[in-house]
């Protein structure tokens, strides 16, 4: 799923070149916003950081 949105996006850069700046601007005035950066990283890493650190423990106490 992540893979055909990268797809679609890298499309839409490909077919409209004045897009780029239209995302550049947008992930830019996200990327300033640290609370917002840190509710992706962890919507993003969450659930493998739970993998790692379960999966982790249970080889310690076995």
């Amino acid at each position: 799923m992540k893979l055909l949105i990268l797809g679609a996006l890298l499309g839409l850069l490909l077919l409209y070149p004045s897009l780029l700046a239209v995302v550049a601007a947008v992930a830019a005035a996200l990327l300033s916003q640290p609370v917002i950066g840190a509710f992706v990283l962890g919507v993003v890493l969450g659930p493998r950081l739970t993998r790692i650190f379960t999966g982790s423990s249970k080889k310690g106490l076995a």
